[in-house]
């Protein structure tokens, strides 16, 4: 059976507990979905598809997208609770499509289209401009962008950039970033009052797995795969390293970086050999006569 309701019409569903942190339906009250354009209930299909800027709320999340799609079912009853308890329905699955937004008062989550899993708690972001901003950083992809709630993990897929607070960038063909649930960053101009509390948290490490550029101050450096602590700066490339600064390259197997100093340096294996290409000043001594001196 199908329900049309009237312009901004909502539906009030519940969803399946579990602990939220950073964008998170799984938990925070019912989950509220409003819409101006057509709204409609399908009771066969357990579904609700709200049209023409459709909104979603629970707690501190809000989804917005030109279609959204409930997904619900019967609430299953909780051991030792009244009858009346498990009573209604609940949202276990929430698809948004078209110019798709996904917000809590700090950080916000962009695309074309949205899966979220609220038994999982995971998010699954696809199409063009994926961005996932956070007070402490900015991550972009090509394919998708997977936001792990419980697990405290966001994934970019495909050409993955992050690029944090204080403009350190690393990119690679897949990024996956950790946050620590048990601090809070600090509060940007762009957040709004109390917003720490619905943040996912400091930037703590990222992972970088295929393709991988680190640029600091003064080197690039390229390899199969790294990882990056952002506390510190510090980080590590492996697997056919390449550190390039201005006309000069270094090769080797391993490198560690500090994006603090800027200062990248090849770690060689035991017995090996670091190869590079250097490239030197030129020089009033070895420069012809009527030439002028050129510094690369």
């Amino acid at each position: 059976m199908i329900r049309p309701l009237a312009i901004m019409a909502a539906l009030t569903l519940f969803g399946s507990a579990a602990q939220a942190q950073g964008i998170d339906l799984s938990s925070g009250g019912p989950v509220e979905v409003t819409a101006k354009g057509t709204f409609e209930v399908h009771d066969a299909a357990q579904e609700v598809v709200a049209e023409g800027e459709a909104r979603a709320v629970r707690g501190a999340t809000t989804v917005l997208a030109d279609r959204l799609v409930a997904r619900y079912r019967k609430r299953s009853a909780t051991a030792g609770a009244a009858p009346q308890a498990s009573a209604g329905n609940e949202v276990y699955r929430l698809e948004a499509h078209g110019h798709v937004r996904i917000v809590t008062p700090s950080d916000e989550a962009v695309g074309d289209d949205a899966i979220y899993d609220l038994d999982q708690a995971i998010l699954v972001i696809t199409g063009k401009s994926l961005r996932l901003t956070t007070p402490t950083s900015v991550m972009t992809a090509r394919d998708s962008l997977e936001y792990w709630s419980q697990q405290h993990m966001a994934v970019g897929r495909g050409n993955a950039v992050v690029v944090t607070s204080d403009a350190r960038r690393v990119s690679a063909d897949v990024m996956v970033a950790y946050t620590d649930p048990s601090t809070k960053p600090a509060s940007t101009g762009k957040a709004k009052a109390g917003s720490d509390a619905d943040s996912a948290g400091r930037l703590k490490r990222v992972d970088a797995f295929g393709n991988v550029e680190v640029r600091t101050a003064s080197d690039v450096v390229r390899g199969d795969n790294g990882l990056y602590l952002p506390e510190t700066g510090q980080g590590r490339v492996v697997g056919h390293v390449r550190i390039t600064r201005a006309d000069n390259q270094l090769n080797g197997p391993a490198a560690d970086f500090d994006m603090k100093t800027g200062v990248a340096r090849i770690v060689a294996q035991p017995g090996g050999r670091v190869e590079g290409l250097l490239v030197p000043n030129s020089t009033k001594a070895d420069t012809p006569p009527g030439k002028p001196v050129v510094k690369p």
